[in-house]
Order: C-alpha cells, then structure tokens, then sequence
C-alpha cells in the first residue's frame, strides 16, 4: 500500500482541449498541414498542461492527456477508447456507431469491432511516461481505460462473454503496467466509468479483470477512477461543458471496493456510499466538480471533504469530479488552483 500525503492532490488525466485543435485536424485532413504539424501542437499542448498543473501546485500530474485527441468530439471517449483499440489485435481499423446512453439515444461512440482474439499491444504508456516526465518537476501518474469500459463500447463479434473479453484486455493492461513499472512510473490510474449502467454479474466480472490487470506490481501506486461520465454532444462539441450520461441512480459501492487498488477516485457526491467500506484505501474525493463552469473556492472544496467526519485527513486526497477536457484552460486552471489552496486551507 502505498503512502500518501495528507490531502495530496492530483488530476484526473485529461486537461483543457483547446479550440484550434479541431481547425488543426481539418487542415491535416485538406492536406494543408501534415499529421506531424498536428503532433507537434499535441506535443506543445502537453508542455503546457504540465506547466499549468504545477503552476497551480497539483502534487501528482499528468500529460493532461493532450496527444490522445485531435479534437473533443465523442469527449472524453475518443481519447480513452479509439486510441488505445486501435493499437490492440483483436479490434478491426473500422468503427460501427454504438448508442451508450438510455439518456439519450441520440448519442452514439465510433466504436470498434472486436474480430478475433484479442492480443499483446505496447499501448504507447511507457513512451507517455518519458515524454512527460522529461519536463515535469513533480510526480507523474499515467492513466488508461480499464478492461470494462474498452470491452463494454466496443461491438463483439469473437467473444460473446464479456468476462472472457475483458479478461483478454485485462492481460494485455498488466503487461503494459508491468512495462511502466520497470521504466520507473510511480503512479498509474485505470479509468471505469460505466458501473452504474451494469448489473453487480457484470462489475464483478470487471472487477476480476481490473485485478488481474495490476497484479504482480510491486513498485507502482495504483488509482482507480470511478465516475459517471462526462460526455459532452451535438453540433458545437467543444462548446458544451460535459454531463454524467450514466448517473441512473444505481452505484455499486460495495462491489467497487474489493478493487485491489491504493486509491479510489470519485465524484464527491458519492463519497457517503464509501463509509465503512475504505478499510485502508486512499479516496480521493472529486470536490471539483468538471460539469460546472464556477471556480470553487478553496473554502467550498474544503467543506466537500470535511462534511465527513468519518473520513481522516491521512486518508484523503483531493482531485476533480472528472477529467477537464470540456473546459476553457482559465476555468481548468482556476479549479487546479483552487485544489491547492484547499489543500492549505485545510492545514496540509
């Protein structure tokens, strides 16, 4: 286990998209700029969000996620499902729409097709972890989606379980972890958004996957991330803040906790369903809620924590509802902010 800091604070994974990243794209597609101009913005992107995360003074950044994306259409997903499918054997190149949210069926993913069995793929982490460590100060944590939500939105057509398929993606995720691991990463994060729209067989069944995609690490803290979502549709993607498309209500708590994890990443409103559940897990309550243009103060994310008298400051971190993909970089900067001066004011 781990040991943390009392209310150390971190991020999510993805940081603020900017706008011109979509006009980029298009000029790449018009033949006017080449893909390497593009990765060049993604590159410079990257510098930038490590500078404003420790600017604003994150304990624990990331990449913010900027070379996973060329735009914020199907935001955050894209990021978190197309770019790693597409390295995968297993998955075909193309993409079928798939509808995944009841909320509303006019939303669908650019989802692969899973068409064979699924096999070993270098997921570009530990390639990740070097670019960013090379100009970070601080702690560096590398994120990925987990073997439920990479399974669950994708078409399959080998399988037919979806236990066995997430098993194969599970695999996979702990030799690439296992890869960070000895490349020096610290700290690593699995990202499982879509619990709350699955029946307990099948987050059991995610469960057991998620396990077995960190077992046998020894040297490496791992985080779990467990949201709702925060999806963002429509003809001006970028200018809508994102919404929790899989909130129904249900949210399996006491299934998420036998997650073999240091720490548990949650929207702060959840944190109630965790009481006696913790044992000796990190929670790191998201009392920056990403689905809110306001910036917090420091005294409002403070009062997010402390309303829980059950929950010790040597057990807590603080972090955001979700990642900040959908915001302006000044509201996303202002909330990383607001994060560290909750952290003072709450005397760490």
């Amino acid at each position: 286990m781990a040991a943390y800091g009392k209310y150390t604070t971190t991020v999510i994974g993805s940081y603020s998209v900017p706008r011109w990243y979509e006009t980029l794209e298009k000029q790449v597609e018009a033949g006017t700029l080449a893909k390497g101009d593009m990765e060049d913005a993604q590159y410079r992107a990257t510098q930038a969000a490590i500078l404003d995360q420790e600017t604003a003074g994150i304990d624990i950044i990331t990449g913010g996620e900027m070379h996973r994306r060329t735009n914020n259409r199907h935001a955050p997903p894209n990021a978190m499902l197309n770019f790693f499918w597409e390295k995968i054997p297993g998955f075909s190149k193309e993409t079928r729409p798939k509808p995944i949210s009841a909320k509303d069926p006019s939303v669908f993913h650019p989802a692969a097709i899973c068409t064979g069995p699924i096999d070993y793929a270098d997921l570009g982490l530990v390639e990740e972890f070097q670019m960013v460590s090379k100009f970070a100060r601080k702690e560096v944590k590398i994120t990925l989606t987990g073997p439920h939500m990479l399974a669950k939105v994708a078409w399959d057509e080998h399988y037919g379980d979806m236990g066995e398929m997430m098993q194969a993606l599970a695999k996979v995720i702990n030799r690439n972890f296992k890869e960070l691991e000895k490349a020096g990463c610290k700290y690593i994060q699995i990202d499982e958004p879509l619990f709350a729209i699955s029946d307990d067989r099948e987050v059991e069944a995610a469960v057991e996957a998620i396990n077995l995609s960190i077992e046998g690490l020894k040297n490496v803290s791992v985080q779990v991330h467990i949201c709702q979502g925060n999806y963002a549709v429509g003809p001006e993607y970028d200018g809508q803040i994102g919404h929790r498309y899989f909130d129904t209500g249900r949210y399996p708590a006491e299934l998420i906790w036998k997650i073999n994890c240091d720490a548990l990443l949650i929207e702060h409103d959840q944190t109630p369903k965790y009481e006696g559940l913790l044992g000796n897990k990190y929670l790191a309550v998201g009392a920056v809620d990403v689905q809110d243009f306001n910036v917090e103060s420091a005294k409002t994310i403070g009062e997010r924590i402390t309303k829980y008298s059950w929950l010790s400051p040597e057990q807590t971190l603080i972090t955001s509802s979700c990642g900040m993909n959908h915001l302006p970089r000044h509201i996303a900067f202002g909330k990383l902010k607001a994060m560290a001066a909750a952290k003072r004011l709450l005397g760490a």
